[in-house]
Order: structure tokens, then C-alpha cells, then sequence
């Protein structure tokens, strides 16, 4: 059963990333105020629902928020930054969008950098535990979808509208035939190195 938040007293934002493993594509974030009294049954960690479920949710989340903002972080700026911070420049940038702004941030994972002067707590596995972060996690996966789905036209042999620029055999398969696009993240190791011997 998942929490409605850590501060019930206070004005709280659950914060969290989609994408941060993929070789293609943004990372992108989402933070999110739920009200006092929200509840929903389907709500659950973003991997944990279907992608038909997911769509479901986005409107009402963001019909019954009382604020929220979704951020994404592209390939150039992951490449000059690393994933972690492109991660954290996302989960910062979305609570920036926030009006009101919380008084609490809650952060899935346990890694995190301090925004602005408001006090915050990460949290493992949070995205299973709280439904502010399972809210997030749902927007930043729906909205990341979407993009990929988007830039999918554009690039139809990398079937990214299936795969979302995860490392899968097809796509790296896809990599090997097509070579990288403006959409790869150049930082990253996009094919596994070939293993030679020596004899």
C-alpha cells in the first residue's frame, strides 16, 4: 500500500527520472504536489503498470495536481554533464515549474542535490512507496514515451517507439547497421566492444 507522502503536515513534491539507462533520447523528470486527500487504487510505480494504465493516469494526475512540471534533459547536455547530474538538473528544473513551490521535496533513489533552500529526503524504491513519487514516475515515463514515439518517424529503423532507446539486441543491432543519430548519447558505450584474442 503506497503513502500519499512523508510530511502529511507540509506542502510536499515527489520527484523522479525515466530514461536514465537508455542509449537514445532525453532523460526526462517529472515533480508533482499531490492534494491532502487524493487516492487511487491503480497508482503504482510506473514499471510496475502497463503503458495502457499509465496513459490513464496522466490526465487525471495532472487534471487533480495541485501543481506540476515534467523537464527534459537532452543528448547534448547528458553528454557534457553525465546522466547523474542530467538526472538531477531534470528532477530540479521540473520542481522549479512548481506553483506553489513544496516546502519538502521527496526524491526516488538516494542520490540528490540541493534545490533552492527547501529541505529534501531520498528515498529508495521510493517510486513503490510513496504516490507522489509513483505520480512522477508516471508522468516523467508517459511524457519521455511520447518523445520517443515522436522522434520514432523520423527514425523508423531503430524501432524506438517499441524499445524507447533502451539498450535492447534491436536496437544496438540497428546501431551496428545505421551507425548513431543526433538522438544517441555519444557518452555512452552504444555497442558492446567486440572481444579479441590474442593468439
Amino acid at each position: 500500500m503506497l503513502t500519499l507522502q512523508l510530511h502529511p503536515d507540509i506542502l510536499e513534491c515527489g520527484t523522479d527520472e525515466a530514461g536514465r539507462g537508455c542509449l537514445a533520447g532525453p532523460v526526462t523528470a517529472a515533480a508533482i504536489i499531490l492534494p491532502d486527500d487524493f487516492s487511487n487504487t491503480v497508482l503504482n510505480d510506473s514499471k510496475q503498470l502497463s503503458e495502457v494504465k499509465r496513459k490513464f493516469l496522466k490526465p487525471l494526475l495532472e487534471d487533480c495536481s495541485v501543481a506540476y512540471g515534467v523537464t527534459h534533459i537532452f543528448m547534448e547536455k547528458i553528454d557534457e554533464i553525465n546522466i547523474l547530474n542530467a538526472s538531477i538538473l531534470a528532477m530540479q528544473r521540473s520542481i522549479e515549474q512548481l506553483k506553489p513551490q513544496p516546502e519538502h521535496i521527496i526524491v526516488d533513489g538516494n542520490k540528490f542535490k540541493a534545490y533552492q533552500d527547501i529541505p529534501h529526503t531520498c528515498v529508495i524504491k521510493g517510486d513503490g512507496k510513496f504516490l507522489n513519487i509513483a505520480a512522477a514516475s508516471v508522468l516523467a515515463k508517459t511524457y519521455r514515451d511520447e518523445f520517443m514515439e515522436k522522434i520514432h518517424e523520423e527514425y523508423p529503423m531503430y524501432n524506438w517507439k517499441k524499445n524507447k532507446g533502451y539498450p535492447t539486441a534491436e536496437h544496438r543491432e540497428a546501431i551496428r547497421k545505421y551507425g548513431i543519430t543526433k538522438y544517441h548519447r555519444k557518452s555512452f558505450k552504444l555497442l558492446p566492444e567486440q572481444l579479441t584474442l590474442d593468439l
